[in-house]
């Protein structure tokens, strides 16, 4: 041993001692007794009950179980959404952040007790055997799951798998006798935030943004760059029914609509000190006219979105109130696998606005909200909703806005509830539009696919009278023909059937384009978006709602 080694030993020692002291009193924090102020030691009580039950219980307990069990009992006493996560469905809610799943790529639908394929992936595990839409799966591997009342949860469990693995699926194929099988080495499959964005007209470009994952930045980007590339002057931002996610994506995608240094949101919380999120210089679609879509089903990071346009004056908000949810949390990893996703703070809009919904009378109740504003009329009439003046607040240019659940539109839009009868509700109750549509794509497949647009296929339906077709397709399924119900629902009915059967053949670029006909909202962002009304021809008023 060598002088300078036999000075430094002592000193490694120590350190090893002091770190080691350190990670174990971080590891056993929770374990550990506390000290009252007087300097006795006060046992945690649950890890006391659950040592007593260990030791003395009468018959042998799992307190594995007590503890998953206990957990949630704990956190509902917190806000609506600080969650636990049970190891077993960690890997689902990783999916889900990812953008991706390891399966064999195929979209099903389960119609008739039957797996039957909407749609292959491209290039993924399915499309490179051979599988194809209209396939009905019979079998996997050694499982029936024809004719067995299957589930969806089902089906997805017995196709998804580690990556590499391989299934073998029996497939049954119009036009062929037999059962095809067909084996397939499961593969990464992207799970899409961004379902289209294709131009409405010449300089008028719309974008659907399902939800926010780690992906969702950048498939908004490609979306945003055809659309500009296409010729795109302004841009519909549909986020309705978009529950939110990943915070980082939706500051992004801020981030690419504002000017250097404008606010796009701040948070704080009693243990995490106020942080303030402002755009860079990229502003990549700065020139570009922003028209966001919101419903009551719209939060999280849809409302971080909407609230930054319309508090930086950069685009307007039309739709009908958001949920209201401005909590974030920090999901945080635990031991056995498990998480903890905690609230750690509220978010706030730059005007200072805290849009989450109240949840004082219980996190039951808070869920409950939504049918309280149905009953209130809040989704008909605007003239319903009413703000305290402490939720008051101005936007950069002076516009006045509110705080206190939910982010309120510049423009609402009522629910449509235009097209009903009772015929359509028998129908609509037996799901009969969307059966419909892929028995007539599959039995129509080879015509349907020579097809280049969505205004192609609804002119191939609409020149053989497949409305026709769907009346008597009702009628066998027990919904008798109404002639005046079918009046009063034609519209409604026969855009819904083509713009279905356009989605079992092109994907969602053959749904939107057919189903915006009877779109009430976004209609009306068309309007407002063809009528050039920006942010700055808005008069400043002190109804919200007030504009329209």
């Amino acid at each position: 041993m060598n002088k300078k080694t036999t000075i430094l030993l002592p000193v490694i020692i120590a350190m090893a001692v002091a770190i080691g002291v350190l990670i174990g009193n971080m590891l056993n924090r929770n374990a550990q007794p506390s000290f009252n102020s007087f300097g006795f030691a006060q046992p945690n009580k649950i890890s006391t009950i659950l040592d007593l039950i260990n030791k003395g219980y009468v018959d042998s307990v799992n307190t594995g179980d007590i503890v998953e069990q206990t957990i949630p009992e704990i956190i509902k006493n917190l806000d609506p959404h600080t969650s636990y996560i049970p190891a077993r469905d960690m890997e689902e809610v990783q999916e889900e952040m990812s953008g991706n799943f390891s399966g064999i790529g195929v979209q099903f639908s389960i119609q008739e007790d039957t797996v039957r394929v909407i749609e292959v992936i491209s290039g993924g595990p399915s499309s490179k055997v051979g599988v194809l839409p209209g396939d009905r799966i019979v079998a996997v591997n050694d499982s029936v799951i024809a004719g067995v009342d299957v589930h969806n949860n089902t089906v997805m469990s017995l196709l998804r798998g580690e990556k590499n693995s391989k299934v073998r699926i029996g497939v049954m194929r119009k036009g062929y006798d037999g059962e095809l099988e067909f084996e397939i080495t499961r593969g990464d499959i992207p799970l899409y935030s961004v379902d289209v964005s294709y131009m409405i007209d010449d300089e008028t470009g719309f974008i659907k943004v399902s939800r926010f994952a780690n992906t969702t930045y950048r498939e908004f980007v490609e979306g945003m760059l055809k659309l500009q590339n296409a010729g795109a002057k302004k841009v519909i931002i549909d986020l309705r029914s978009n529950p939110g996610g990943s915070l980082v994506g939706v500051l992004q995608m801020v981030d690419e609509f504002l000017k250097k240094g404008e606010p796009i949101l701040y948070t704080e919380g009693l243990n995490q000190p106020r942080k303030t999120y402002n755009a860079s210089a990229k502003a990549t679609f700065a020139d570009i006219g922003v028209y966001v879509m919101i419903d009551e089903f719209s939060a999280s990071a849809s409302e971080i979105f909407a609230g930054a346009m319309q508090d930086n004056d950069r685009g307007l908000v039309i739709g009908r109130r958001s949920f209201g949810k401005g909590l974030v949390q920090e999901q945080i990893p635990l031991m056995d696998g498990s998480a903890l996703r905690l609230t750690v703070a509220r978010f706030y809009t730059p005007s200072g606005r805290c849009i989450q919904s109240s949840y004082e009378d219980g996190n039951e109740e808070y869920y409950n909200h939504i049918y309280e504003r149905f009953h209130n009329m809040e989704q008909l009439v605007a003239d319903s909703i009413h703000f305290a003046d402490s939720l008051r607040y101005e936007t950069k240019g002076g516009r006045v806005v509110y705080g206190g659940g939910g982010i309120m539109p510049d423009f609402f839009v009522p629910v449509d509830t235009a097209g009903t009868s009772d015929y359509y509700n028998l129908i609509y109750r037996k799901g009969l539009v969307y059966s419909f549509a892929y028995a007539y794509a599959d039995s129509h497949r080879d015509e349907l696919t020579k097809l280049n647009s969505a205004d192609e296929i609804e002119n191939y339906l609409d020149k053989n009278s497949a409305l026709n077709d769907f009346v008597a397709y009702a009628e066998e399924k027990g919904v008798k023909k109404d002639a005046k119900g079918l009046s009063e629902s034609r519209l409604v009915l026969n855009t819904q059937m083509k713009a279905y059967i356009a989605r079992n053949i092109m994907g969602e670029e053959g749904f939107y384009p057919i189903i915006k006909q009877i779109d009430k909202t976004l209609l009306r962002a068309i309007e407002v978006s063809q009528q050039n009304l920006m942010v700055a021809n808005v008069v400043a008023t002190d109804s919200v709602v007030g504009i329209n």
